[in-house]
């Protein structure tokens, strides 16, 4: 079960555990959110069909924000077979373009590394951009997506 929002509109601090039927009641709020689940439902298939099994979300996505522009996403990458993985996924070019266009929202391995201040995108995407203070974020096992 998702936890309610902090004052910042952020989750609070740490990796919350959701199913997508809980993170489609609790961000599939309006036609944009909707379209964006859409995308990333997509996304995670086809994660999940090479063999991803864990995917975590972020971004404004999983705030409390009215209308956000895209979601990001970082995966595991422990048994993911490369020749199964769609190559767009791998495709960080033009600032993510055609992950954009195809799923509407960016996506990275999340181990992949993020900067100088972050070991990789997963402990990146635990920190809010502005501040760096620390924030929650959403995690889904792909073996149970419908």
């Amino acid at each position: 079960m998702l936890p309610i929002f902090e004052e910042s509109g952020n989750l609070p601090v740490g990796i919350h555990e959701a199913t997508w039927e809980e993170l489609a009641a609790r961000y599939g709020t309006t036609p944009q959110r909707q379209s964006l689940l859409a995308g990333l439902k997509r996304a995670l298939d086809s994660l999940r069909d090479a063999g991803c099994r864990r995917a975590y979300v972020d971004g404004s996505f999983v705030t409390a924000k009215g209308d956000p522009a895209d979601f990001d996403v970082c995966w595991e990458e422990s048994n993911v077979d490369p020749l199964l993985l769609d190559p767009v996924l791998m495709d960080f070019s033009e600032r993510r373009r055609a992950q954009k266009e195809r799923f509407g929202g960016e996506l990275f391995p999340a181990t992949m590394p993020a900067g100088p201040s972050y070991a990789d995108f997963l402990d990146y995407f635990q920190h809010e951009r502005a501040t760096n203070a620390p924030k929650g974020i959403v995690a889904i096992d792909l073996k149970d997506l419908p």
